[in-house]
């Protein structure tokens, strides 16, 4: 993968995540009563696939705590249909983008002309072991250029996600066990916001840490040995090679024109109150992507 195809995929990932911090999306879920923040997320994100048991979304998903799923799923769907939350997670995604781009960017020709690079990016992506990638790409696509290139986006994001879990699996690394390692690593959040946010508690977590440190992969105190940190790298490595088929099936010059271009959308976000202050960071688009998943 050329740095400009990765400099793509965080900026793609990015772009992808900004209606989970906004409020709209509570906005378009409220009407069919789902308030809890967990539940707007797994209804928005797990919607493609249909009206699926807490099995599969916990499959897909990885991160997320078994028990955590099952307290919502499959009754999120007696509230909210998947079709319903489709279709609200799109207008959620088209409010939240006028609003923090402005009008003037949404209907500008530089914006349509990265939809239509995305949406072919995109396109170059093969279903196999690919569940969230080929659900979303199941969909109809939009028409409205901002909405088809969050839509696009949200195709190139479950994509690489499902490669990771992929790697993830050949390592040996169960959803948790990846997640003790970001934590512990430099590029990753605070065991405080990832735990309770993918619905772990202190006893998962502390097992997780002890096979980890038993695999040589943490030490006593939690912190990545070196052997820990080489393979948080080899695996990034085997996401971007896994990854590359979508900015394979654009020209140099247009990977480049597209990770320039959202790249800018991302950070001009950012600064109108996007992220909150503590994920900023982790959500630039010069970060690595390890588990933003």
């Amino acid at each position: 993968m050329t740095s400009y195809a990765r400099r793509c995929a965080q900026a793609i990932n990015a772009l992808h995540s900004i209606p989970y911090f906004t409020a709209d999306l509570g906005n378009e879920l409220a009407q069919f009563d789902v308030t809890d923040p967990s539940s707007i997320y797994l209804a928005s994100r797990a919607s493609p696939l249909g009206r699926v048991d807490a099995p599969v979304v916990t499959a897909v998903f990885n991160a997320f705590a078994p028990g955590y799923i099952a307290q919502r799923v499959p009754a999120l769907w007696d509230q909210v249909s998947p079709e319903r939350a489709v279709l609200a997670r799109q207008s959620a995604a088209g409010t939240a983008l006028e609003r923090l781009l402005g009008a003037d960017t949404v209907e500008s020709p530089e914006l349509a002309h990265a939809a239509k690079l995305a949406a072919e990016a995109a396109a170059g992506c093969a279903f196999p072991g690919r569940p969230l990638y080929a659900a979303n790409a199941a969909l109809e696509q939009p028409e409205t250029p901002h909405i088809a290139l969050w839509h696009a986006a949200t195709m190139l994001r479950e994509h690489r996600g499902d490669g990771h879990i992929a790697v993830l699996g050949y390592f040996e690394l169960t959803g948790v066990e990846a997640l003790v390692i970001d934590c512990a690593s430099k590029h990753g959040m605070a065991k405080e916001i990832v735990m309770p946010q993918r619905g772990w508690v202190e006893a998962d977590w502390s097992a997780a840490r002890e096979r980890l440190l038993a695999r040589d992969l943490v030490d006593a105190d939690g912190a990545l040995t070196a052997r820990g940190a080489a393979l948080r790298d080899e695996v990034e490595r085997e996401t971007d090679r896994l990854d590359r088929a979508p900015y394979a099936a654009l020209s140099g010059t247009d990977v480049e024109t597209l990770a320039t271009y959202v790249h800018g959308l991302v950070n001009t976000a950012a600064r109108s109150g996007a992220f909150i202050p503590q994920l900023l960071d982790f959500f630039a688009p010069d970060t690595d992507t390890w588990n933003k998943r």
